[in-house]
C-alpha cells in the first residue's frame, strides 16, 4: 500500500459512503473504509476522529463561510435577508458541485437515529452562530435569534428538496422557493 496518496479524505469520506450504502454506516469498519481507499488507518485518524465523523467534516468550515458571509454583507439588508444571501453564496460554493455526494450523505444519516441526533444538534450550533452573527450586525438580540431561526427552517426545506431523486433545480433556487413559502405562512 503506497505511504502517500493525494486527497485523501476526500478518498476515505468515498469509500465510507460506498460502503455505508452497501451495508449500512454501524456495519462498517474503519478497517473497511482504509482498505477500499487504499490508505492506512494511521492516514484516517489523521483526518477523522472516527467513523461519524466522515460525515460532519466540513459542518466547521460551513459555519465559518456562513459567519463569514453574513459579517460581510451589506448592511441595509435586514436580518433574515442577510442570511439567506450568506446561505445562497454558501450553497453555490460548497454543495452545489458535491450534490451526488451531499445526497448520498444525507441519506446515511437520515437512516440511522445516532447521525440524525448529531446533524440536528450540528444545525442548532450552526443556528447559534449564525445568530451571534447576526445580533453583531443588528445589536438586536430576538431579531438575531428569529431571523437566523427562520433561515435555518428555510434551509432545511430546501436541502430535504434538492436532496430527493430527480430534484434538478439548484439549492439557491430551492432556498428561495422556502423563503417565499415562509414569508407567506407567516405573513
Amino acid at each position: 500500500m503506497p505511504r502517500w496518496k493525494p486527497d485523501a479524505a476526500e478518498r476515505l469520506q468515498t469509500a465510507a459512503l460506498e460502503l455505508f450504502d452497501q451495508q449500512g454506516f454501524e456495519r462498517t469498519t474503519v478497517a473497511e473504509i482504509v482498505q477500499r481507499a487504499e490508505l492506512t488507518q494511521r492516514t484516517f485518524f489523521n483526518h477523522f476522529a472516527d467513523k461519524r465523523e466522515v460525515l460532519f467534516r466540513l459542518s466547521s468550515r460551513l459555519q465559518e463561510e456562513i459567519v463569514r458571509e453574513i459579517a460581510a454583507g451589506d448592511d441595509a439588508l435586514p436580518p433574515l435577508d442577510a442570511v439567506v444571501r450568506a446561505l445562497e453564496v454558501v450553497a453555490d460554493k460548497m454543495f452545489e458541485d458535491h450534490r451526488a455526494v451531499v445526497a448520498r450523505r444525507h441519506a446515511v444519516i437520515a437512516a440511522n437515529p445516532e447521525l440524525l441526533e448529531r446533524e440536528l444538534g450540528k444545525n442548532a450550533a450552526l443556528t447559534e452562530a449564525i445568530a451571534a452573527a447576526l445580533q453583531a450586525r443588528c445589536g438586536d438580540p430576538e431579531t438575531a435569534f428569529l431571523a437566523a431561526g427562520a433561515a435555518m427552517l428555510a434551509q432545511q426545506a430546501a436541502f430535504r428538496q434538492w436532496t430527493r431523486p430527480g430534484e434538478t433545480r439548484t439549492l439557491r433556487d430551492l432556498l428561495l422557493d422556502a423563503v417565499r413559502s415562509l414569508r407567506t405562512t407567516v405573513g
